[in-house]
């Protein structure tokens, strides 16, 4: 597995296990080299050369810049995402049906999922009109991402406010501007330097009070008030299937890309009342958990 921005335990918690559904001995009938380079983008080409070098069956990139790097250092191999952003618009396939490379798996969207984001603050958030999008310009497909959040944003009477974070340094910077700018709403990707810096941005959010909506569960574990993602345990079943299928002797080009059909929605009553925000009961009765 090669990875910038996934950590093994994350990895090791769920494919590991999917693995050994299939009938695979870790360390036995299957042997996972995870070469990993936390925010660290010249490393990672360095590994992946690496895992190139000693001729892997299948190289895992979770992402899409991992993706990119294994890309660039191999046509031949098989490549299998796990969380593709919009890979058609970013050229990682040719199409979702044919994928017509080396790389196929699957991915974090489906159609209209960044339209339930929005959705959901407006059930939730009286009288919502302007909604701040936080979003990582310089991770790849996110820009084209953020189009679609525009248009469905549009499409709702919204009124989209971008707050780019490249760094870091950039999150307090950023609700600096919030603070005077005054959405009624926040809408957080869960991007590399994002997911790194999640726990300063939650604090951040309930510091201005401001309702926020994540891309990742652990974010409203970890206190933010709530999340709508793909359902993890079935998109890596999923993933695994197809490394499975590689394995097996199936090319990539011919393996359709998959897209998530399960969706959880995760509410965290308690940040909800630390905001002064009551969720209202239809709101609660589509969640999937709610912490109390």
């Amino acid at each position: 597995m090669l990875s910038q921005w996934v950590t093994r335990d994350y990895i090791a918690s769920r494919l590991e296990p999917a693995l050994r559904q299939r009938g695979y001995e870790i360390g036995r009938s299957i042997v996972i080299d995870y070469r990993l380079a936390p925010n660290d983008p010249q490393r990672l080409a360095t590994l992946g050369a690496e895992l190139v070098a000693t001729k892997v069956d299948v190289i895992i990139a979770p992402t899409n810049p991992d993706v990119l790097v294994a890309k660039r250092l191999t046509s031949s191999i098989p490549i299998v995402m796990l969380f593709g952003l919009v890979p058609v618009e970013v050229g990682l396939v040719q199409s979702l049906a044919h994928p017509g490379g080396n790389v196929t798996g699957t991915t974090v969207q489906g159609p209209g999922f960044a339209g339930k984001f929005l959705e959901l603050l407006r059930d939730t958030v009286p009288n919502l009109r302007r909604v701040a999008l936080m979003w990582e310009p310089d991770y790849s497909g996110i820009t084209h991402y953020a189009e679609i959040v525009v248009t469905a944003a549009r499409s709702m009477g919204l009124e989209l406010i971008r707050v780019p974070i490249r760094s870091p340094d950039d999150v307090d910077a950023a609700f600096s501007r919030l603070s005077v700018s005054r959405p009624d709403a926040l809408f957080v990707s869960a991007t590399g330097v994002i997911e790194l810096q999640m726990a300063h941005v939650i604090e951040s959010a309930a510091r201005l009070r401001l309702p926020a909506i994540y891309g990742s569960k652990s974010a409203v574990i970890s206190g933010g008030l709530m999340s709508y993602t793909a359902n993890q345990t079935e998109l890596v079943s999923r993933h695994t299937a197809i490394v499975d299928r590689i394995l097996k002797g199936a090319r990539p080009a011919d393996i359709p890309v998959e897209e998530p059909t399960t969706f959880e929605l995760v509410i965290n009553l308690k940040t909800a009342r630390a905001l002064g925000l009551v969720i209202p009961q239809d709101v609660l009765l589509r969640a999937d958990e709610v912490i109390r």
